[in-house]
């Protein structure tokens, strides 16, 4: 694929889009079905200053706890925290279908030196993980360093081995919908296996707005190439309401061959207890 297309759209023209997708689709969905498949690529995430041994333990423990085949309610997709519980991560979920992921790459500003950052990566992946989670520098992006941002990607993931790379744009700092938008190409073209909203550290974090322009950029690579980006909501999604809508989109702008853990996640730290109690009351 040589260049994406033209992408001329205004702020109203997508809250208009977003809404009629989803009162449309709202009405013709099993909601039951749904709920299963929302836990299902939940992203279970602790990310906290304070976090240790313990807290991460419990969290693994957790988040294999929703599992009841009898009631079709399945695990969580990953456990997402900091490369230095990768390894007791990896240990605590062995023999489940559970991932370890983990933000690398000087998460949450991608501001040391991309040396260190790709040593974070490679730390991370050694250590047990199998998804990496890296957020581009979007100070170079705003300033036009387009090249940096693809080199930065490119580096990371071929850093990352057999590990998939997850790639987060902090959509909340790119003022604009051309800024979205290039930053979603060049990680794709620089090998992103996922694009990633937010990373939950900053105010707006996930927005429709800004998830509806990473899909729309997934399918116009997959219709050019016939490879499958993932795509990932993050950043205060806390319940089954806010998690359905992004749902919504993704059905119908990327189709059912979506709809599962491999290549849609939400990360979240409080919605998984929300979509179990939904699923279970």
């Amino acid at each position: 694929m040589d260049k994406f297309s033209e992408y001329n759209i205004d702020n109203s023209e997508l809250q208009l889009r977003i809404n009629e997708i989803v009162n449309r689709k709202l009405n013709n969905s099993q909601l039951e079905q749904i709920k299963r498949l929302i836990l299902g690529v939940i992203d279970l995430t602790t990310l906290s200053g304070d976090d240790n041994i313990e807290k991460v333990k419990n969290l693994c423990l957790k988040g294999i706890s929703y599992n009841d085949n009898s009631n079709k309610i399945p695990n969580v997709a990953a456990i997402c925290v900091y490369p230095v519980f990768a390894n007791l991560v990896s240990e605590t979920i062995k023999n489940t279908d559970i991932e370890t992921a983990c933000v690398a790459g000087a998460f949450p500003s991608g501001l040391s030196p991309l040396s260190v950052r790709i040593s974070e990566v490679e730390y991370a992946v050694a250590e047990g993980a199998s998804e990496i989670d890296m957020v581009i520098s979007r100070g170079m992006l705003t300033e036009g360093d387009s090249d940096y941002v693809y080199k930065e990607v490119k580096q990371i993931k071929e850093a990352c081995g057999d590990a998939h790379l997850k790639v987060i744009l902090e959509t909340g700092e790119l003022k604009s919908i051309a800024l979205i938008r290039k930053a979603s190409e060049i990680s794709i073209m620089a090998g992103a296996d996922f694009l990633k909203t937010s990373t939950g550290k900053i105010s707006p974090a996930a927005t429709l707005d800004a998830f509806i322009i990473m899909l729309d950029t997934i399918k116009e690579y997959y219709n050019s190439t016939g490879k499958m980006i993932g795509i990932k909501a993050a950043g205060g999604i806390s319940t089954f309401d806010e998690a359905l809508k992004y749902y919504l989109l993704v059905e119908d702008v990327l189709g059912e061959k979506w709809l599962n853990k491999k290549y849609f996640r939400i990360g979240a730290s409080r919605l998984a207890d929300d979509v179990y109690n939904a699923i279970i009351n």
